[in-house]
C-alpha cells in the first residue's frame, strides 16, 4: 500500500476488519458463558438445582432454591498505538497495516489471557461456595460429603515398560490413566441435592502446557501399541459416546498438570462479562497531537472482566 494511501480511515477500517476475521481461540466458548452487562458489576446468584422426585407421601413437599453466587465488576482494558506522521508518509512496505493487524489480534486473545490467568490461579482464588475454585473440600447443600475437583493421579502404578522420564515428561499411557480418572471424578460429582451432578455429561475438553502438547495429541488420538502395555486407550472412553478433545494453551505455566472442563454443558465452569464491545477512537489528521507533536494516536478500549462460575465442570490433575 503506497503512503497516498495509508489514512487514519484505512487504519481503522483494517483493524475492525481483522477482528471480524478473527474469532479468537475456539476453546474460550467451549469452556466460559459470556453474558452482556449494562452497569459497573452483576450480581450472579447460583439458585441450586431443583428437587428431586419422590414418592407423594402425606401431600406436596415444596422445596425451594439455595441461593449464593458471585458478584463480577467490570473493569476498563485499553491499548494504544502511536504512529509518527512521517512513518504514514514513508511506508511503503505496509509496516504500520502489520502493526495495526497485530493490534487486531491482540485484542481478540485478550479473553483467552483473562481465562488463562483465572484458570492459574484457580487453587487459590475462591468461586461461589467460598472454596478455591480447584479445591480438596466442595460441599454442596444436603450433599455434606466434601468433594474434590483437584486431584493427584499416581502414575507409577502402571507397568514399569509404560513409564515416563517423569511427571512432567509421561508416557502416552500415564497420560491416558491421569485423563481417565479426571473424567471418571469428574461423573462421580454430587450436586446439591446430592444427585448426580454430570451423569449426562459427554464432551470434555483437555487443556493441557505447550510441555505436554506432543503426549496429549498422541494419548487422545493413537491407540496404544506397546507390548505389554496396559490399554487405557481413550477409544474406549469414545466407544462409550463421550467425546474428548485436548487444546494446548501456551498461556498455562504448569509442568506436571492439566484441566479438564465439561465442554456440553449450559452453565459453564467460567465467566465472560462485557459491558461495552471493543471500540477503537483515534487522535489523527488536524488534531493538537498531530500539529504539536507529529503523531496520531489510535486506541482500543472495553469494559469487562471474568470470574470462575460452576466448580463441579472443571477438574485439575496433578501427576505423580
Amino acid at each position: 500500500m503506497g503512503a497516498q494511501r495509508l489514512s487514519s480511515r484505512a487504519i481503522i477500517g483494517t483493524y475492525y476488519k481483522t477482528l471480524e476475521q478473527d474469532p479468537g481461540a475456539a476453546w474460550i466458548g467451549a469452556i466460559s458463558n459470556l453474558f452482556q452487562s449494562n452497569q459497573p458489576s452483576e450480581e450472579y446468584p447460583w439458585l441450586g438445582q431443583a428437587p428431586v422426585m419422590r414418592e407423594w407421601v402425606g401431600g406436596r413437599e415444596a422445596k425451594g432454591f439455595r441461593e449464593n453466587g458471585i458478584t463480577i465488576r467490570n473493569k476498563l482494558y485499553e491499548a494504544t498505538l502511536e504512529v509518527d506522521i512521517d512513518e504514514l508518509r514513508r511506508d511503503k512496505t505496509s509496516q504500520i497495516m502489520v502493526r495495526v493487524r497485530e493490534m487486531a489480534q491482540r485484542t481478540t486473545a485478550h479473553w483467552a489471557s483473562l481465562l488463562s490467568t483465572l484458570i492459574i490461579a484457580g487453587e487459590a482464588a475462591v468461586c461461589y461456595d467460598g472454596q478455591f475454585f480447584f479445591d480438596t473440600d466442595h460441599v454442596e447443600g444436603e450433599n455434606v460429603t466434601s468433594q474434590s475437583n483437584d486431584i493427584a493421579v499416581d502414575i507409577s502404578t502402571l507397568p514399569t515398560i509404560v513409564h515416563g522420564a517423569t511427571a512432567a515428561s509421561p508416557s502416552v499411557e500415564e497420560f491416558q490413566l491421569a485423563v481417565t480418572t479426571g473424567i471418571a471424578a469428574m461423573a462421580a460429582f454430587r450436586d446439591d441435592q446430592n444427585e448426580p451432578m454430570n451423569e449426562n455429561a459427554r464432551a470434555f475438553l483437555v487443556m493441557c502446557p505447550v510441555s505436554l502438547w506432543s503426549i496429549a495429541s498422541r494419548a487422545l488420538y493413537v491407540p496404544n501399541d506397546t507390548p505389554g502395555a496396559s490399554q487405557t486407550t481413550l477409544a474406549a472412553v469414545r466407544s462409550g459416546g463421550f467425546d474428548v478433545s485436548y487444546v494446548a494453551n501456551t498461556r498455562l505455566t504448569w509442568t506436571d498438570k492439566f484441566a479438564i472442563f465439561r465442554a456440553d454443558s449450559a452453565i459453564k465452569p467460567l465467566i465472560r462479562q462485557e459491558e461495552t464491545a471493543v471500540e477503537m477512537k483515534a487522535i489523527v489528521e488536524g488534531s493538537e497531537l498531530e500539529f504539536k507533536e507529529r503523531k496520531h494516536w489510535y486506541g482500543v478500549e472495553t469494559w469487562r472482566n471474568v470470574a470462575y462460575g460452576l466448580w463441579q465442570h472443571a477438574l485439575l490433575v496433578t501427576m505423580t
